[in-house]
């Protein structure tokens, strides 16, 4: 990773703001978009989140951003081990409705696939990682 402390001001007083707060929090939202793969993104939020909040407390400045990307990695990775979990305990469920759902054609038929998933499982078809 590059260094991503904030440039010190000219009169060599420490800088206003601890910038990697930021960037912890835009890899915490991309581990949310790309569950379960994001597990790593998340993973990276929350440790810029924390690191930037420790070089925050040693410069005495602050650090936008910082208790948010913590929050929404701890989000990311709650989410990824979630949808993993749902793969391991409804694998047979997953197959037949994979499968189902590649012979549907229609509107109508995927409906039916969604139906069964739901009947089955109790879970909505948003949750089949496919």
């Amino acid at each position: 990773m590059t260094d991503n402390s904030p440039e010190p001001r000219p009169d060599g007083q420490p800088p206003k703001v601890e910038r990697g707060g930021l960037w912890g929090l835009f890899f915490g939202a991309a581990g949310l978009l790309l569950p379960p793969y994001g597990v790593v993104l998340s993973v990276f939020g929350v440790v810029q989140g924390f690191r930037a909040r420790r070089a925050a407390r040693a410069n005495r400045t602050d650090a936008p951003g910082a208790l948010l990307s913590v929050a929404v990695g701890v989000l990311g990775i709650v989410m990824s081990l979630v949808l993993v979990a749902v793969a391991v305990v409804y694998q047979d469920q997953m197959a037949q409705y994979r499968d189902c759902s590649a012979r549907a054609h229609t509107v109508s038929s995927q409906e039916e696939c969604d139906e069964e998933w739901e009947s089955t499982t109790g879970l909505p078809p948003t949750v089949v990682l496919v």
